[in-house]
C-alpha cells in the first residue's frame, strides 16, 4: 500500500479531517510530510483529542527503532483499542513485551515502539500481508473516534 492509497482509504471512511503539515503552514518542521487523521466532520481540528491514526515518514526524537529514515519507508500508526491490540500482540497494552519483535520489519503488525503501552499498533510499509489488517484496524480506529466525537457532542 502506498501513502496515497492509505490516505484515500481513510478519507473514504467519512467525517475525516486529514492534516498534512507542510512548509509555511505554521506546523513544526519535524511533522512536514506526515499525515494525521482526526474524526472531525465539522472540518475543525479537535483541540482535546489525538488523531486516531497517523502516517510518519521519518524518525522522531526518541522514536528511531522503526528506522524510518531509510529510503521509501513510512509507518502507519493506529489507535484501534485494547481488544485489537491484544488480538495482534497477545498481551494487554501495559503488559511488558515478552518477544523481541523488530519494529523496523516491513509488512508486520506490531505494538507501536513508543505508544504501544497506550494501545497503539503500527505497520512499517504495509504490503500484501497486512493490507487487509491495516484497513480493518483503520476502520476500527475511525469507528472508535466517531463514537467518542458523538458522545462528546451530546454533552
Amino acid at each position: 500500500m502506498s501513502i496515497e492509497e492509505i490516505i484515500e482509504f481513510v478519507d473514504g471512511l467519512g467525517g475525516v479531517l486529514t492534516l498534512q503539515p507542510a512548509p509555511g503552514d505554521g506546523s513544526p518542521e519535524i511533522a512536514w510530510g506526515d499525515s494525521f487523521f482526526y474524526y472531525a466532520p465539522d472540518g475543525v481540528t479537535p483541540k482535546n483529542t489525538q488523531p486516531f491514526a497517523t502516517i510518519v515518514t521519518k524518525d522522531y526524537p526518541g522514536d528511531e527503532s522503526s528506522r524510518l529514515n531509510r529510503p521509501d519507508t513510512f509507518r502507519v500508526n493506529v489507535f484501534a483499542g485494547k481488544d485489537a491490540f491484544v488480538s495482534w500482540t497477545g498481551r494487554a497494552p501495559r503488559e511488558p513485551a515478552t518477544d523481541d519483535v523488530d519494529p523496523s520489519v516491513a509488512d508486520v503488525v506490531v505494538a507501536h515502539p513508543v505508544y504501544g503501552e497506550l494501545g497503539w499498533l503500527a505497520v512499517v510499509n504495509p504490503g500484501q500481508r497486512t493490507e487487509e489488517a491495516i484497513r480493518e484496524l483503520l476502520r476500527t480506529a475511525h469507528d472508535r473516534a466517531r463514537t467518542r466525537y458523538e458522545r462528546r457532542a451530546t454533552r
